[in-house]
């Protein structure tokens, strides 16, 4: 992608990139084992980003007996704050 190209794509909000890496691992089972197995790289793969070195990405997978809730972060340092705002982070 050229950088006209990567200019005129519009940035997906956090919830549009959730929405698009679970509805992949709901239909394919070969993308949902990758991202359980390295999310970074099913991640990269699939929205096209750079996830930065520092950043854990942990998969959990719900069953009938199990759900998981994500907490938002509560208290934020002004580097993780611009990160946000400039699009580089989906926190």
């Amino acid at each position: 992608m050229d950088w006209q190209a990567f200019a005129e794509t519009p940035l997906q909000s956090a919830d549009d990139m959730r929405r698009q890496i679970t509805d992949k691992a709901i239909s394919d089972d070969d993308f949902r084992a990758l991202l359980v197995a390295d999310p970074k790289a099913a991640i990269q793969q699939e929205l096209g980003v750079d996830i930065p070195e520092g950043l854990d990405i942990q998969v959990h997978e719900s069953n009938m007996d199990t759900f998981h809730l994500a907490l938002p972060v509560t208290n934020m340092d002004e580097e993780q704050l611009e990160a946000i705002a400039a699009g580089r982070c989906c926190c």
